[in-house]
């Protein structure tokens, strides 16, 4: 039976894996020792859980297990990265070049390296949402300490060349920092075959719980150096203090166990599924599809409706379709998505816009209802601005 609403906001969060949920559920009651208390059996219970998901977390990104440092989520290894090397690096230079595009945790952190005397460059991007190479080198200086670029964008779902970029870092001896949080999970992911140095990652995008993620940071091929962010403790190797959040941690390493082991499956049934919706929705008269077609995640597609007010088609919807028009992490805003807007679209059609994200649990009923749904409020919407088609 079809129940409502139907979600499609998977880029914004994924539900829990009743199978997560039930690894982690132990971890609550029976066994919930804390992993830094290395005096008693209930300490190294939970010790032994955290690096048994280190291992998980590890297998699925190819790192080795001591490369995974956990955060409280992605901003927080975003800001790690990011504020870390600027510390780590500032004998060096203080010279950072990141996209326009990148989520918000990483432009603040950016901003926040500006504020302190750091630079900034800042590349923009194409019409496709791809930055270009050519601009990316002839930014790099002797200053430069890291270059910061997300591995698949969380509005548009557009995957940036990561294995060019991380050459071209590698080739100045600059290391090489991607927010992955929307790509670890669901496409491969492969931090040596993909060269890249440091890597943001989360738990709740890939069907695991809230409030832990991760950041992976090279060991060896170079060796990354970074300064902490939270004292106190001197857990994570130094690198993050503070009690771990073990259930969490079981649940993190769990999810992406599974991942490891379903995301072929996930991706031969979830992308028929997008390009249904996406064909259905682009049959509206003004309605065209924002980010590049050849290079983004398969779950994901963006949609603009010309001659719809954005926000009477969200309120629309809201009741019987989960979804929203850019990033949860600034939905408090009433501005237009600054990713749509640095792709060229006006005000207007950026405001106009549906990020629509599927999952695991997404069916083609569901799919075939939000079709219906979307499609009569845009023509209705159209219809009562007086847009003829």
């Amino acid at each position: 039976m079809l129940q409502l609403p139907v979600y499609l906001d998977y880029n914004s969060t994924t539900p829990c894996d009743p199978r997560v949920v039930e690894a982690m559920l132990p971890y609550f009651t029976d066994r919930f020792g804390n992993a830094a208390s290395r005096s008693h059996a209930r300490g190294w219970e939970a010790e032994e859980a955290v690096e048994l998901a280190r291992e998980q977390i590890a297998a699925l990104v190819g790192a080795e297990p001591k490369e995974i440092v956990f955060t409280s989520g992605a901003t927080e290894a975003d800001n790690l990265a990011i504020k870390g090397t600027a510390e780590a690096y500032a004998m060096k230079g203080d010279h950072i070049i990141t996209v326009v595009t990148e989520h918000k945790a990483v432009l603040d952190s950016c901003r926040h390296v500006e504020r302190l005397g750091g630079e900034v460059t800042w590349l923009g991007v194409d019409d496709a949402g791809l930055i270009n190479l050519e601009d990316l080198e002839a930014a790099i200086r002797p200053t430069t300490i890291l270059i910061a670029v997300m591995f698949a964008n969380n509005e548009i779902g557009v995957i940036q060349p990561i294995r060019e970029i991380s050459a071209i870092a590698r080739r100045h001896g600059v290391p090489f920092f991607s927010d992955a949080t929307q790509a670890v999970g669901k496409v491969p992911v492969d931090v040596n075959a993909d060269g890249i140095d440091l890597m943001a990652l989360s738990a709740h995008k890939l069907y695991g719980p809230k409030g832990i993620g991760a950041l992976y940071v090279r060991r060896r091929g170079p060796r990354v150096r970074l300064s902490a962010q939270m004292d106190g403790g001197g857990h994570e190797r130094g690198m993050r203090s503070g009690t771990l959040n073990v259930p969490g941690i079981v649940g993190f390493g769990k999810a992406c166990a599974l991942c490891g082991q379903e995301m072929e499956m996930d991706l031969q049934r979830i992308e028929p599924l997008r390009d249904r919706l996406e064909r259905a929705l682009l049959a509206l008269e003004g309605a065209r599809v924002n980010g590049s077609l050849g290079h983004r995640l398969p779950q994901t597609t963006n949609i603009s409706f010309r001659g719809v007010d954005g926000d009477a088609l969200l309120a629309g919807l809201g009741k019987n379709v989960a979804l929203s028009s850019g990033s949860a992490c600034t939905s408090a805003s009433m501005e237009p998505s600054y990713v749509l807007k640095a792709l060229g679209l006006d005000d207007e059609l950026a405001h106009a816009s549906l990020r629509l994200g599927l999952g695991r649990f997404t069916t083609p009923e569901e799919v075939d209802y939000a079709i219906g749904e979307i499609g009569r409020t845009v023509r209705r919407l159209r219809e009562s601005a007086g847009v003829r088609d």
